[in-house]
């Protein structure tokens, strides 16, 4: 299935993307999936760059697993190409055999912003902010816009930061145009300042941000590109992981804070644990999610929408994939 196609799909169904990603960190959280950890292909004469393979297992009728192959390469900006580009692959349970092969770079995008929006909403226990801050004016930051447009977030201000001011005037343009009021921050803390809601969707790979009197108590931030963050700003709030044994690798900030201070007391808990009301988190310091991304995620997300793609007849059949299809 084309990623036009699958662009398609996504457009129309936020909400139903937005349900489906609810529902699968909810069995994720009951035990009714396999998310092994992430393996990352490094290259030593690209150190920036990787592409990143995330199996997982979605039980269900039927249970379908899968592989997401994605890869990241910051300097793709720079020629005005996506960082990100990836395909799904879905495997019939019974069988082993795959029988989906989906552009999956929207996928992801989808699934991150689901992701990011649901936390929001737990966080700022409403859809309606006054401001909303963003930090990288990219493909996943705009895809979270999207998903506060299509479930209906009633937001003042979206002030928008990037290095490059021409990215951040697109950006901003974007939403405008999105029915949101967007402006352009010179500086990262003006940006910030007095924000409900700040996403981080840079594609930094160290923390940079380090001044602990960033961030204002009560403030929810949506760490989603996960490597913003220097120890000692985590250890200062209040922490909600998606998955706290996968966030806690690959030197992540909260990967970053274990390190630091030698234990996991600052996770408060996860997200699923949030929605079911077994964590309450007060006002007292800033809030982070920091969402590693799971490949059930896509898993989940891609089935949905290749079901959808089904319906209206999209996907392309490739016949006689398999050579084979019986022993003898």
């Amino acid at each position: 299935m084309g990623g036009k196609d699958v662009r398609a799909v996504i457009d129309s169904s936020h909400a139903e993307i937005y349900a489906q990603v609810r529902e699968t960190y909810l069995a994720h959280h009951r035990g009714e999936t396999i998310n092994p950890n992430s393996y990352f292909l490094r290259f030593p004469d690209k150190p920036d760059a990787r592409i990143i393979a995330l199996p997982a297992l979605v039980r269900g009728s039927p249970s379908v697993a899968g592989l997401k192959w994605i890869g990241s390469f910051p300097d793709n900006i720079e020629h005005n190409v996506p960082r990100a580009s990836a395909v799904l692959i879905l495997n019939d349970f019974a069988t082993g055999y795959p029988f989906a092969c989906i552009e999956a770079s929207q996928i992801s995008a989808a699934r991150t912003a689901a992701s990011a929006v649901l936390g929001a909403e737990l966080l700022q226990g409403a859809r309606h902010a006054d401001k909303v801050a963003v930090i990288g004016a990219g493909v996943i930051s705009r895809t979270i816009l999207e998903f506060f447009r299509g479930l209906g977030w009633d937001i003042g201000e979206v002030a928008v930061h990037d290095r490059v001011e021409d990215y951040a005037r697109r950006w901003a343009r974007r939403a405008d145009e999105s029915g949101y009021q967007g402006t352009v921050c010179a500086t990262l803390p003006a940006a910030v300042e007095g924000a409900d809601v700040v996403v981080l969707a840079t594609t930094t790979a160290e923390p940079y941000l380090t001044d602990t009197g960033l961030l204002a108590p009560g403030q929810n931030v949506l760490n989603v590109s996960l490597r913003d963050l220097g120890p000692q700003l985590v250890l200062g709030s209040h922490n909600i992981l998606d998955d706290v044994e996968h966030c806690l690798t690959a030197r992540t900030s909260p990967h970053l804070a274990e390190l630091e201070c030698g234990h996991r007391r600052f996770i408060d808990g996860t997200l699923a644990q949030l929605m079911l009301g077994e964590v309450t988190l007060t006002r007292d310091k800033p809030r982070i999610f920091s969402p590693f991304g799971l490949g059930v995620l896509d898993i989940a997300v891609g089935l949905s929408v290749l079901r959808t793609g089904l319906e209206a007849g999209t996907p392309l059949a490739v016949p006689d994939f398999f050579a084979e299809v019986s022993r003898w």
